[in-house]
C-alpha cells in the first residue's frame, strides 16, 4: 500500500551531515515506490540556490530527486523572501506554499518526517 510522505528540511547545508542523511532517507523511501515529497523551510531554502560557494554544492544533490521518483519539492514562500531569494535564483523548479497554509498542507500526508 502506497503512503504519502512529506520530508521537511529546516537546516542549512553547512550544518554537518544533516542534509546528506536526510537525502539518504528520502531516496530510500522513494526506492520503495512511495509518494515522496520534500518541503524546504527556513535556511533549508539555500539548498537549491544556484552558484553556491561551498565545498559541496547541495543543489546538485537535489537535482537528482525527480529522477528518483521524488514527486515534488515545495518551498515556503516567506522563507525565500526573508532570505532575499526568488524562484529564479533556485537550481530547479519548485512549488510554493505560503506559511499560512503549511499546517493544512502537511495534514494531507500519511507520514510527515521533520528533520
Amino acid at each position: 500500500m502506497m503512503k504519502r510522505f512529506l520530508f521537511t528540511l529546516h537546516k542549512p547545508s553547512y550544518d554537518g551531515l544533516y542534509v546528506q542523511e536526510m537525502l539518504d532517507i528520502i531516496l530510500t523511501t522513494a526506492a520503495f515506490e512511495q509518494d515522496v515529497n520534500v518541503l524546504l523551510l527556513g535556511d533549508a531554502v539555500f539548498h537549491l540556490k544556484t552558484n553556491q560557494n561551498a565545498k559541496k554544492n547541495i543543489a546538485t544533490l537535489f537535482e537528482i530527486l525527480p529522477t528518483m521518483d521524488v514527486n515534488s519539492i515545495f518551498v515556503e514562500t516567506e522563507s525565500l523572501l526573508e532570505r532575499g531569494l526568488s524562484t529564479e535564483m533556485l537550481a530547479q523548479s519548485v512549488k510554493l506554499k505560503s506559511r499560512a497554509t503549511i499546517a493544512e498542507f502537511m495534514a494531507q500526508f500519511d507520514v510527515v518526517f521533520a528533520g
